[in-house]
């Protein structure tokens, strides 16, 4: 579980790749501070698992399915990526609940700038956006931000000075794309509401049951 407060700006120094998946190999320094092969960090929002540790990079692993699922594929040696280690508990909760895992791909449609802030206009999968709404939370490449507006096909957010200098989405240009994670809360609300009616406890499923040996006044 991460909070979308990004801890440090690495670069890909290497990456192995088989016809479906890769090893990413990432210079840093800050987010290997405690950490231990086994521990995850997440890369441009995407969770991954430390598999090999020095004392300034680690590797990992990207399976298919997160090759499938984020913009990884066009990774190369050189490229910034946004880095957070794993929520401890006690930890403040500065960004929102994160979870590490992908919904799919957005691309950089505009960077515009509004006074102190850059707001970037991105394009997303139309069946995704109802996990969107105005003023709600979003992690892009990992960075917990808000959707300033939004319609069928993309949304808006807006870069303060601060998450610019500490993240790399400004070094974005359009047609770039980038790893988007709509909020858990909302995803979680429709399963829910989509479960079959006649599951769970109802006073109706309870008078529908025969209960041998004894009843029950319902």
């Amino acid at each position: 579980m991460f909070t979308g407060i990004v801890e440090e700006v690495g670069t890909i120094r290497r990456i192995g790749r088989t016809s479906r998946s890769a090893e990413l190999v990432i210079a840093c320094r800050t987010v290997l501070e405690g950490t231990r092969e086994g521990d995850s960090i997440a890369v441009n929002g995407a969770c991954l698992t430390v598999t090999r540790l020095w004392d300034d990079a680690f590797a990992a692993d990207a399976t298919p399915e997160t090759m499938a699922r984020t913009a990884f594929s066009l990774l190369r040696p050189g490229v910034p990526v946004n880095l957070e280690r794993a929520l401890r508990a006690g930890d403040r909760l500065g960004g929102h609940i994160v979870s590490g895992h992908i919904d799919g791909t957005g691309k950089l449609e505009s960077v515009t700038r509004d006074d102190i802030a850059v707001n970037l206009r991105i394009a997303f999968l139309p069946e995704k956006m109802k996990y969107l709404l105005e003023k709600g939370s979003v992690a892009v490449d990992g960075v917990s931000l808000t959707v300033t507006a939004r319609d069928s096909r993309g949304f808006s957010v807006s870069i303060i000075p601060h998450t610019g200098l500490k993240t790399a989405l400004l070094e974005k240009r359009p047609g770039d794309p980038v790893n988007i994670e709509c909020d858990i809360l909302g995803k979680y609300v429709e399963q829910l509401m989509q479960a079959p009616k006649h599951t769970g406890l109802t006073m109706d499923a309870l008078r529908s049951y025969h209960v041998t040996g004894g009843h029950y006044g319902v």
